[in-house]
């Protein structure tokens, strides 16, 4: 009796040291291969960066830093100055996000807080998934055959130029465009708030106005500022529906009706048509310059995502 007693605890732990085993070496293989999976991402990134940066190289030793602030675009002459393609891409990124923070706020607590799950939920939902899975070219075409003639009359009523496209016309499409994205994570963060802390805050008698304002926008302020930084990525590299609505014009725009270009834009316009050395580098440094921006700007959020997170 002793003898098998003992023979089935030598067996138990045998098994037992075996099965850690197992699991540590499973561990192990999964965190290699999460390891392998990020040095892939950075090495894809700086590929590109690297890519890109070899490519404009004879259009930055003929052109220099003078890229970078210089307002004439002139193919004929070999003039290249990609400033107001930056303005351009600033402009309707930034007018985009402030049209789309209230919508997307807006929708994000109805269905984080109001309606998280029914039928009225599912139906926004598939709405918002339909909406983020259009076609940029299917906003494109709608822009100018619906939101281009109704720009044309506001214009008219304001008393500027009647362009009907130009930097107002995209930035509303490019604002529909980011609405979904910023909504999905809205709604999600808000989900996340702590039941306890709202029905605290009700016990004391707070309304649920109250709740909203002084619970679930403090707690949920950085989710909602990432999603705000993700539409934001979304805009800047927004090319085919803004190059059908901005006007393509290489001027620095004066207003927000004015039509000009955007970086994005301009490359989409003009690669096929790029024949000399010097235009077709110019035309790859003005992407790796909206890769340069683009970082920047995600850099910046992300700074002020982690102070609102410690705040």
């Amino acid at each position: 009796m002793t003898i098998n007693r003992s023979y089935r605890k030598i067996k138990l732990q045998y098994i037992g040291r075996k099965e850690i085993r197992r699991i540590n070496f499973t561990e192990a293989s999964f965190k290699k291969m999460l390891l392998l999976s990020a040095i892939g991402l950075v090495v894809v990134l700086l590929a590109i960066f690297v890519t890109l940066l070899i490519s404009s190289l004879p259009s930055i030793k003929a052109i220099g830093v003078g890229f970078i602030y210089g307002k004439t675009w002139d193919p004929v002459v070999d003039h290249y100055g990609g400033l107001p393609f930056l303005i351009g891409t600033l402009l309707t990124a930034l007018l985009a996000l402030i049209i789309s923070i209230p919508f997307s706020l807006a929708v994000g607590l109805f269905l984080g807080e109001y309606f998280r799950s029914g039928v009225i939920s599912g139906i926004f939902k598939n709405i918002i998934e339909l909406l983020a899975a259009i076609p940029s070219v299917i906003y494109g075409f709608w822009g100018l055959f619906v939101l281009v003639p109704l720009v044309r009359s506001l214009e008219t009523t304001l008393g500027v130029p009647p362009y009907g496209v130009g930097i107002f016309t995209s930035s509303i499409i490019l604002a529909i465009m980011i609405i979904p994205y910023s909504v999905s994570l809205t709604a999600q963060v808000i989900s996340l708030v702590p039941a306890n802390l709202k029905e605290a805050a009700y016990s004391l008698g707070a309304t649920r106005f109250e709740v909203i304002k002084n619970i679930i926008l403090p707690y949920t302020r950085s989710g909602i500022f990432a999603g705000i930084l993700l539409g934001l990525g979304r805009a800047l590299g927004e090319t085919m529906a803004v190059t059908m609505l901005i006007g393509n014009s290489h001027i620095i725009p004066t207003s927000i009706f004015s039509p000009g270009n955007t970086m994005a834009s301009v490359i989409a316009n003009e690669f096929t048509e790029a024949t000399g050395d010097i235009y077709l580098s110019a035309l790859i440094e003005m992407g790796l310059f909206l890769f340069v921006v683009t970082t920047i700007i995600n850099v910046i959020g992300r700074r002020v995502i982690k102070r609102f997170s410690i705040n």
